[in-house]
């Protein structure tokens, strides 16, 4: 099935958008940590806190953190988790970079290792992982359904998906104050800090599009996930969606 943000790209209509998106994130690897923690006014902590700690009860090993990006998801899972090995994957490779510094600089490159790859066509065998995660990614994937299969497929039976995702808050008048602030503020800080007005402006476009709630839960179940649960967090401006393969 094609989504409405699978036709997103953030510089132009042409050509792929993976491609597209792989650039947009090696533009802006040295300001993302940055612009990511500014632009959320430090809430994206709390999310990624309580999200982590949804698969506590699973204690999981090894963990598969897709769009890893810079590593600070797979850092703070490696921290509150404790498993034996995570595996960051991400498709750029100017993210990936940024992340091996700071794992390099934390100490804990024996407990987190990177790998360039595309979700969409993993390299790994089927039934590896405890448990895949994906957070502030989904939305980038150029083919949803192929990456959530590709993730189903290298998950271990009875292992967990959790997908950690921006989202337009559904109600009055937060919808609205949400509105004017990503289609404004967003791309204004994002021209100045990391000089690529693009990216920025695409973030809240993606957003939008993404599928939410019940529509996400019904897609997931699809894909042949089961157990599926999801909540809202800040009046709606990111969900987690955790399920079981």
């Amino acid at each position: 099935m094609a989504y409405r943000q699978e036709q997103i790209k953030p510089y132009t209509t042409k050509g792929e958008k993976a491609t597209q998106v792989e650039a947009m994130f090696d533009n802006i690897a040295p300001t993302y940590d940055l612009l990511n923690h500014l632009l959320s006014w430090g809430t994206d902590r709390g999310w990624r806190h309580k999200a982590i700690d949804s698969l506590r009860p699973f204690s999981p090993q090894q963990i598969l953190d897709i769009a890893t990006g810079t590593g600070d998801f797979a850092i703070l899972a490696a921290r509150r988790l404790q498993p034996l090995h995570i595996t960051g994957a991400d498709i750029s490779e100017g993210m990936i970079e940024v992340g091996r510094r700071k794992v390099e600089k934390m100490g804990l490159q024996e407990r987190i290792s990177f790998e360039r790859q595309d979700c969409t066509a993993l390299s790994y065998p089927d039934n590896h992982f405890d448990a895949v995660t994906v957070a502030y990614g989904a939305r980038n994937f150029a083919h949803l359904d192929t990456a959530l299969s590709e993730m189903r497929r290298v998950l271990r039976p009875g292992g967990h998906l959790l997908i950690l995702e921006l989202a337009t808050p559904p109600h009055f008048p937060m919808k609205q104050l949400f509105w004017a602030y990503s289609h404004i503020a967003m791309p204004l800080a994002g021209w100045l800090i990391s000089r690529d007005a693009h990216a920025y402006s695409y973030l809240p476009a993606t957003m939008e599009a993404f599928p939410q709630g019940e529509v996400m839960q019904e897609i997931l179940r699809q894909a042949g996930y089961s157990q599926i649960k999801w909540k809202r967090f800040t009046f709606g401006i990111c969900t987690m969606y955790l399920a079981q393969k």
